[in-house]
This record gives C-alpha cells, structure tokens and sequence, in this order.
C-alpha cells in the first residue's frame, strides 16, 4: 500500500511539474503568477501551511515588482554568465592541451566545458520563452 502511495504521489508530482513548465511556457509574469498560485494550491491540498505561507509571499513580491523587462533582463544576465563560463572553459581546455596535461586531465576540462555549453544552451532557451 505505502509504495502504490508513494508511486501516486511521484506520479502527481510529476504531472504537476509538466504541468508548470507547459505554463512556463507562456511566458512572462503571467506565467509566474500562475505558477505560483498553482504551487499554493498544492501546498494547501497537501497542508503544508508554511510553504504556503512563503509562496503566497513570492506571489505577492510578483504581482508587485515583476515586468517582463526585469525578466528579460535577468534572462540576458544568465546568458552572459554562462557564455563567460563557456569562455573561461575553452580557455582551460586549451591550457591544459598546451601544458602537455595528462588525458585524464584534459578529459576532465572537456566535459566541465561540455556541461557549461549545456548550462548556455538552457540559459538560451530560457531566455528565448
């Protein structure tokens, strides 16, 4: 019985995560609002008092202080970060071949610059939406 409880609420959980990136989607305030007040109503089904509490927070910072251009400019801020990291990766990789490293080293900084292409991919489709 606990695990057909645990698979169902694993199941909800993650219908409700698909659910809140399909309204990610959507873009915007709105789309954080919505979030939100979705998370809220989840917290309240499950009587989790304080996470609503502090949800109902966030919506409030959201409804007063969000604009798309805040939103935006954050985005761009992730972007930039992640291109200085993709940069400061190459930069690494390119050393460690020039410096005669050993395989398992220059392996190394290969896959941390192939982590942070994909932190710059993400933080490009995020900022796409």
């Amino acid at each position: 019985m606990k695990k057909e409880a645990r698979r169902a609420l694993a199941l909800l959980m993650f219908l409700t995560t698909l659910a809140t990136g399909a309204v990610a989607q959507v873009g915007g305030c709105d789309a954080k609002r919505q979030e939100l007040e979705q998370e809220i109503a989840y917290a309240k089904a499950h009587g989790n008092a304080s996470r609503v509490k502090g949800l109902e927070t966030a919506l409030a910072q959201v409804k007063s202080n969000c604009t798309d251009a805040s939103l935006q400019a954050k985005d761009q801020r992730k972007v930039d970060a992640a291109r200085k990291k993709v940069a400061e990766r190459e930069e690494d990789l390119q050393k460690a071949k020039s410096e005669g490293k050993s395989p398992r080293k220059v392996a190394d900084r290969q896959r941390k610059l192939d982590e942070a292409h994909a932190e710059l991919e993400r933080a490009l489709i995020e900022a796409s939406r």
